[in-house]
């Protein structure tokens, strides 16, 4: 049994990566359960100034706290010039500032959704080198990029087959990573 937590990178409600994220969240596999991460919509943009004036925010308190307590976390994120969101980037800099770094050892996986066709591929590349900055622990294959995603997203709701299947596969994998890296 896994308890994983999604972060989604989008901070508009209606994004096609939180589509996806709900996708993901009722396609779990069984013995795995997944919820939203606490918003990190309000952090303020990291600088150690603030930090050492007067601490962490306690949005960035509760997402750390959310990050240790959970097995892994699966980010789901949009691509903003050709890399990662920079409110996704902030939270993940604040995380980074803990004593016991929020993503350390942490079993991390990774999909995105976008209108052209290249589905977020360029910010699942970048995001990969940031996790490695704050020693997670990457998941890598199945990949998930559902490109095109305005032809595969129907009122909200994802009904592309193969995107369906390729998540199913990826969560499937992901919890027997997650299982083999807390051993």
């Amino acid at each position: 049994m896994s308890n994983v937590l999604a972060i989604c990178g989008s901070l508009r409600k209606g994004s096609f990566n939180r589509q996806l994220m709900n996708a993901s969240i009722g396609l779990a596999p069984a013995g795995m359960t997944v919820k939203e991460a606490p918003s990190f919509a309000k952090l303020p943009i990291y600088n150690f100034d603030d930090q050492q004036g007067t601490g962490f925010p306690k949005d960035a308190d509760a997402l750390h706290e959310a990050v240790r307590a959970a097995d892994g976390v699966l980010i789901v994120s949009a691509e903003y010039n050709w890399s990662v969101p920079g409110g996704l980037k902030n939270a993940i800099d604040w995380l980074s500032r803990y004593k016991e770094v929020s993503f350390k050892d942490k079993p991390v996986c990774i999909q995105s959704a976008a209108p052209g066709l290249l589905g977020g591929s360029r910010m699942q590349y970048h995001l990969r080198m940031v996790m490695q900055g704050v020693d997670a622990q990457l998941f890598g294959k199945p990949e998930v990029i559902v490109n095109m995603a305005a032809s595969k997203f129907v009122d909200g709701q994802l009904k592309d087959p193969g995107a369906i299947d390729l998540i199913k596969q990826q969560l499937a994998a992901f919890d027997k990573f997650i299982a083999r890296v807390k051993v």
